[in-house]
């Protein structure tokens, strides 16, 4: 694989251009760049400058509102409603994460509702942003059809990832974000794109057989479909996801969400989960991180085990240039 080095600062221009050009006002565009270059930052390359294809064509085909503008209401206390106004999800948090967390200090717990809102990128932002003001946070999104549930060999399910955080005192949050299906989407498109073969029990071919061809798997590409992780056990969390960021948002569920979507390869429109609570003020005391440190020690104990989120943390120590796939640069460069 030939690839190119690009700054941090250089993967934002790029990406930022590309929306731009595709009809991205500023502050949406500023928003998307920022989340793809912390992507790449982390080393989260299938969420990065890899998404960037999919973004634009959303704008082009006018799925995406170049001009959104989402709205804010409580519609309680401790539920936000944001109106994402067909926005790239980046945007809605923008406006209502801050607000959410207010919203969680102050009453223990706090939700966000966010619809008509276009999700491309890792959870992990969301969530490691609360967690960084001080508070246990939790989100889920659905997505289009590509996971078979357990037993059967017809795509119903979306990927369905699920990001949680747990806040840490002088340290960096523990933080995990992943799919519920064996793989996420993202990497097994890396995959294809590099030549690479995945590991058996990723996903089944078009006629429903096992294989380990990712492009075979890729529904967009070869008719097949992705199986949930762990059997019974991802099915049954996927189908918890796609009931919090779906009915319960308001929005549809990832098989009902394909009928209305344009297939341009962008996002299609749905809803986000997001869960924000105090330890502080639900622990009913201030020393709430000792017995949480007592197990991220133990845990950190013991040979080969890494707490989730240490390597992206890791990662962004380096601010250094980053080596980019050469023909995702000159396509996104092409774009912008």
């Amino acid at each position: 694989m030939n690839t190119v080095t690009l700054t941090l600062d250089e993967i934002h221009t790029l990406a930022r251009a590309a929306l731009l050009k595709a009809g991205s006002n500023e502050e949406m565009a500023n928003c998307v760049a920022d989340t793809v270059t912390r992507a790449e930052r982390d080393g989260s390359h299938s969420h990065g400058l890899f998404r960037i294809p999919g973004y634009v064509a959303s704008l082009v085909s006018g799925k995406v509102n170049g001009n959104a503008n989402p709205k804010v209401e409580h519609i309680t206390p401790v539920m936000i409603r944001c109106d994402a106004d067909n926005a790239y999800a980046p945007l809605a948090h923008a406006r209502c994460l801050d607000q959410l967390a207010e919203a969680a200090k102050t009453y223990g717990i706090a939700m966000a509702q966010i619809t008509r809102s276009h999700h491309f990128a890792a959870l992990w932002p969301e969530t490691e942003t609360l967690a960084e003001k001080g508070l246990v946070a939790f989100t889920c999104v659905n997505y289009m059809p590509m996971v078979a549930p357990y037993g059967a060999k017809e795509k119903v399910y979306g990927t369905n990832p699920i990001s949680f955080a747990w806040p840490r005192e002088g340290s960096t949050p523990v933080v995990f974000d992943m799919a519920t299906s064996a793989m996420a989407m993202g990497d097994i498109q890396v995959a294809a794109r590099d030549g690479k073969t995945l590991p058996s029990g990723v996903g089944l071919n078009e006629a429903g057989e096992p294989t380990t061809d990712p492009k075979d798997i890729d529904p967009n590409t070869g008719g097949g479909m992705i199986l949930p992780f762990g059997g019974y056990k991802g099915s049954h969390i996927s189908m918890m996801v796609e009931l919090l960021a779906g009915p319960l948002m308001g929005q549809t569920v990832s098989f009902e969400t394909e009928k209305t979507d344009n297939n341009d390869g962008g996002p299609p429109a749905g809803g986000q989960f997001i869960l924000a609570m105090s330890p502080e003020i639900t622990s009913g005391t201030a020393d709430w991180g000792t017995g949480a440190d007592s197990l991220f020690d133990k845990l950190k104990s013991f040979d080969g085990v890494r707490l989730p989120g240490e390597r992206r943390h890791k990662n962004r120590q380096d601010t250094g240039p980053r080596s980019i796939n050469a023909e995702l640069v000159k396509t996104v460069s092409d774009l912008g």
